[in-house]
């Protein structure tokens, strides 16, 4: 049997053009507060330039490595982009990157591997983003 909960919605702020953000923290936060035991979590951006990604959240290094490899494939600023907002690599960026993740839950907590964490990568900001949670819950 599949209990479902309502899908939460949470407000963010980045503070930077490309910047990304852990979610680790809140995603777990969310599964405790629901008291879900088993069950998963979907983890949806609804916007076109900021993506959900799961990656390594031991070293710090790692995003600052993301973020620059992506601004090397992806520039800012291209001959041929016609987007009037200026903001085509956003776009792209967001397209490689993802708009969501699903992560299982165990005995109350979000299986992540070792090393895993789950971000917000915001590829247009500084802005106010939202995130949106729906936790699924499985009766066993």
């Amino acid at each position: 049997m599949i209990s479902n909960k309502k899908m939460i919605r949470e407000t963010l702020h980045t503070r930077a053009r490309n910047e990304i953000l852990d979610l680790t923290p809140l995603v777990q936060r969310m599964v405790g507060s629901a008291e879900m035991q088993n069950g998963m979590v979907i983890i949806f951006s609804p916007h076109t330039t900021a993506g959900i990604t799961i990656n390594e959240n031991a070293d710090p290094d790692v995003k600052q490595d993301l973020l620059t490899k992506l601004s090397k494939l992806v520039p800012q600023s291209e001959d041929y982009y016609e987007h009037a907002e200026g903001n085509s690599d956003s776009h792209v960026k967001t397209a490689c990157v993802g708009n969501s993740t699903t992560v299982l839950v165990e005995g109350g907590k979000v299986m992540l591997g070792r090393w895993q964490g789950i971000y917000l990568c915001e590829f247009d900001g500084p802005r106010e983003r939202q995130v949106w949670f729906k936790l699924v819950g499985f009766d066993e």
